[in-house]
């Protein structure tokens, strides 16, 4: 060892962010996660059984992945091995994987491998963990941002427990605020830090649950005071906080998520979450294509002929937003969501072409009554099509008492909630002079 080591790692561990310095050195440290790692909770018991063989850790960044890989090698006494799929390849990863055997034959230690980034490797890169993995050669643990079930090969997720890690809440964030300013060693607890209330609430709402971002705006805010004690103020904060990068993926889970929420609070009638998903999107980069289609979509299939003007504002939105185009187009989008959430609903339409179409694909078809085929061509005549036909405006009312169907079959059931209301009332006795026909 050099003589200078000592003086050498000190000198990096200063160079080292706040973030970094104040990872938590034990499991008691670790804040957050509890819905997994608490007491009792599924990881705690396979820590204390000494039962870890494949672990996929899904979540946003700043929630404690890499950290809690540091830690498991710790508690079960593995050594730590780290790739990161972006910059390695399968040469990389079997020589790891080659070292962590020759360990385990030579001196009976398990290493820990912990691949960040891990949806990023090809399928061959994913494959070739497959072997070590089942045999037990190494303990895997593979950290990403995107939904393992649609990123991570479908064989490598069978053999592993998924853990979801959810962002801190505020009361999380706080406790690490309060323990970086009273740490000297690592954290800021030689500085003489008065961190106000506000500025402390600003910092853990802001950070959007990324311990990393909080400790990072702590530390710039500081740093760049030139006063001692340092007075923490709320417009200190702010101006330590730089404009956070919308956590958004066109291609991945969040898009899909993100679009659910929208959908679903437009259906559940509320338009401040509908309007807060479609702000998230927008701000996410999300194709305004895609988003006037969903809201055509949702006119039709949630609010329906309980307000059959919806369709028509979903429809005049898509419209405004290819004429417009974006940023002014957020306001067509923007009127579009908060009308539907508005509307009366209804999924009557949408349960009835469902059940009309389960009829056909399961082949309870009904052949065209006579009556109402086509007699426009030749030779029609003598097979009687057409005959019997009567021309609904001829009746008085506009329904003629005739068989449309061949069989009793009730697929459309109005709602009783908006003009669908009206349109069940008018449908009843429609239906009770089609009825008569049939029976006669």
């Amino acid at each position: 060892m050099s003589l200078f080591a000592a003086a050498e790692a000190e000198n990096r561990r200063h160079a080292q962010p706040l973030a970094m310095r104040m990872r938590p050195r034990t499991l008691s440290e670790f804040v957050g996660q509890q819905h997994f790692l608490g007491e009792g909770k599924l990881l705690r018991r396979l820590i204390k059984a000494n039962r870890l063989t494949a672990l996929l850790f899904y979540g946003p960044p700043g929630t404690g992945k890499t950290t809690l890989a540091h830690l498991l090698a710790t508690e079960t006494r593995c050594r730590f091995r780290q790739l990161n799929a972006v910059t390695s390849g399968v040469k990389d990863l079997r020589a790891v994987l080659d070292n962590a055997r020759d360990i385990l034959s030579a001196e009976g230690t398990r290493t820990l491998l912990f691949i960040d980034e891990i949806h990023r490797f090809n399928k061959s890169q994913q494959d070739a963990l497959l072997p070590d993995v089942e045999e037990g050669t190494v303990v895997l643990v593979g950290a990403t941002t995107s939904n393992p079930f649609f990123a991570v090969n479908s064989a490598l997720v069978s053999r592993s427990r998924v853990f979801e890690f959810q962002p801190l809440c505020e009361d999380d964030i706080l406790t690490l605020l309060q323990r970086t300013l009273l740490d000297r060693e690592r954290g800021l607890g030689s500085q003489e830090v008065n961190l106000h209330d506000d500025a402390a609430a600003f910092l853990a709402s802001t950070c959007d649950g990324d311990a990393r971002q909080a400790l990072s705006a702590l530390e710039i805010g500081v740093l760049s005071t030139d006063e001692r004690p340092v007075n923490f103020t709320f417009e200190l904060a702010a101006e330590s906080v730089q404009r956070k990068a919308v956590q958004y993926d066109r291609d991945g889970d969040t898009h899909y998520d993100a679009i659910s929420a929208l959908i679903k609070s437009i259906r559940g009638s509320d338009p401040d979450a509908g309007i807060y998903w479609l702000a998230r999107m927008l701000e996410g980069g999300e194709d305004v294509r895609f988003l006037t289609r969903r809201l055509v979509i949702l006119a039709s299939e949630d609010v329906g002929n309980a307000d059959p003007r919806a369709l028509q504002v979903a429809v005049a939105a898509m419209q405004a937003c290819e004429f417009v185009g974006l940023p002014e187009c957020q306001l067509s989008l923007a009127q579009a969501v908060a009308y539907l959430a508005c509307a009366p609903k209804s999924n009557a339409a949408t349960v009835a072409i469902g059940e009309a179409r389960a009829d056909v694909r399961e082949g309870r078809t009904v052949p065209v009554p006579t009556h109402l085929r086509d007699k426009h061509y030749a030779g029609a005549k003598r097979l009687g099509h057409g005959e019997g036909y009567e021309y609904a405006h001829n009746a008085e009312d506009g329904v003629a008492s005739q068989d449309y169907l061949g069989v009793e079959r009730e697929y459309y059931r109005p709602v009783d909630r908006g003009f669908e209301a009206e349109l069940g009332k008018r449908l009843e006795v429609i239906r009770a002079k089609l009825r008569e026909s049939r029976q006669e």
